[in-house]
C-alpha cells in the first residue's frame, strides 16, 4: 500500500486548511485509516482515526472541535480538514494504514503498518 500526503503549508493563526491523504495498492474500505503528526522536538501523536466505514471516528483533546477526519472510499482518499489552526498545530502531518480489524479505529502507531511521507503544516502567529 502506497499513501501520498498532500495539502500542508503555511496559514495565519486562525485560518484552515484541508489535508488529502491517498492510498494505492489495496482495498481502500479494509483499511481503517489515522493521521498523526510531529512537531520538532516532540513525539508523534495521533490527531485523529478512521473506521472503515467512516462511522467511527476519534479525535485528540487538543483537536477536537478544529479538526474534522473524513474518507471517500470511492476516491481511495481521506481527509483531515483543519479548522482554527493554531501555532501549536505546526508540525508534518502523515497518513497511516492499519490492516487489523480488531477494533473499529486505532488512535496508536503500533497498529498502523503503512505510512505516507508527510506533509508539512505551518501555522505562524
Amino acid at each position: 500500500v502506497q499513501l501520498q500526503a498532500s495539502g500542508g503549508g503555511l496559514v495565519q493563526a486562525g485560518g484552515s486548511l484541508r489535508l488529502s491523504c491517498v492510498a494505492s495498492g489495496g482495498t481502500f474500505s479494509n483499511f481503517a485509516m489515522g493521521w498523526f503528526r510531529r512537531a520538532p522536538g516532540k513525539e508523534r501523536e495521533c490527531v485523529t482515526a478512521i473506521s472503515r466505514s467512516g462511522s467511527s471516528t476519534a479525535y485528540a483533546d487538543s483537536v477536537k472541535g478544529r479538526f474534522t477526519i473524513s474518507r471517500d472510499n470511492a476516491k481511495n482518499t481521506v481527509y483531515l480538514q483543519m479548522n482554527s489552526l493554531k501555532p501549536e498545530d505546526t508540525a508534518v502531518y502523515s497518513c497511516a494504514v492499519t490492516r487489523s480489524r480488531a477494533y473499529s479505529y486505532y488512535t496508536e502507531s503500533k497498529w498502523y503498518t503503512y505510512w505516507g511521507q508527510g506533509t508539512l503544516v505551518t501555522v505562524s502567529s
